[in-house]
């Protein structure tokens, strides 16, 4: 009997997609960084959900709990920010250890709550429950301007590649647990430029990019030389693979590229590459000018 292990995650996914049906009231399911819904006339509501897990997302002696109220909250508002929304709404469901300190807890709602000030959130509920290890589930609601909506599937032929800031070595740097979602600079992308396609970098920049490849149907070519390395990354190595940097992924015509990178702005973007017609995954081209074809590596479940 095959072993969802020999399955993998993303495979798994699409096994459970299958087995869901929906009416007409979701535009967008399973499949990107946020389902889209059916709202109001001129916006769409956006729903997201991260799971954290102790001794996966992060070592509750290493992690102060502060610290990971604050990324719980702030993967799902980074979701949200990547489909071009602003979050809204929040519920918060814990599993608990029954030896952790009511000291624990309120520090953990500490960071949870200014995260939530910080990015104009309201938590209104959520679940406890009894758990051998302590886990947290954030769901986020927030609105999107229907003409700002970005997806992973919407890639062009002949768009160029940005990301928005340096990759790699979250983990080493633990940038993972204290990051800021790019929410501002993803309402300034998406008010002012027409958006093709975006998501933020939580797998790894391969990995993230190997989505929006598969959904738009199209190939991309990336140049190591351009792509913008953390001094905490082992290398290109580190940027491809890593992940939890939540930084923006995202892009846009040749046209609007040029409009982007004109602009006098302190909201850094860097050019990494290119959306190319040929299927062919990801083809990564290194300092000598040699191109091979790179994996979707980067963090899996399975």
């Amino acid at each position: 009997m095959k072993k969802i292990r020999d399955l993998g995650e993303f495979a798994l996914i699409e096994q459970i997609a299958r087995h869901t049906k929906t009416g007409n009231s979701v535009l967008r399911g399973i499949g990107d960084d946020a389902a889209v819904l059916r709202y109001r006339k001129d916006k769409h509501l956006l729903c997201t959900t991260d799971m954290l897990i102790e001794g996966v997302h992060f070592k509750l002696g290493k992690a102060k709990p502060y610290r990971i109220g604050w990324k719980a909250l702030c993967c799902s508002i980074s979701d949200i920010a990547a489909m071009g929304g602003v979050p809204k709404w929040a519920v918060v469901s814990v599993g608990l250890k029954p030896q952790l300190s009511v000291k624990f807890i309120d520090e953990l709602y500490s960071g949870i709550k200014k995260a939530a000030k910080a990015f104009s959130v309201d938590v209104v509920g959520g679940d406890t429950n009894k758990s051998s290890k302590f886990v947290i589930d954030v769901t986020v609601l927030g609105e999107v301007k229907k003409q700002n909506l970005t997806l992973r599937s919407s890639a062009k032929v002949g768009d160029l590649i940005f990301v928005t800031g340096k990759l790699g070595g979250a983990l080493f740097s633990e940038k993972h647990l204290n990051f800021i979602p790019k929410l501002k600079q993803a309402q300034w992308l998406v008010n002012n430029f027409k958006i093709n396609s975006m998501i933020d970098i939580s797998d790894g920049l391969a990995s993230d990019l190997g989505h929006i490849i598969r959904r738009s149907q199209v190939g991309a070519v990336i140049f190591e030389e351009l792509i913008p390395i953390s001094k905490s990354a082992k290398g290109i190595e580190g940027a491809l693979a890593d992940g939890e940097d939540f930084e923006l992924l995202f892009t846009l015509s040749l046209k609007q590229a040029k409009r982007l990178l004109k602009r006098k702005t302190s909201r850094k973007v860097y050019l990494i590459g290119q959306i190319i017609k040929e299927r062919v995954g990801i083809l990564l081209v290194d300092k000598k000018n040699l191109a091979k074809r790179i994996h979707s590596f980067g963090f899996r479940h399975f």
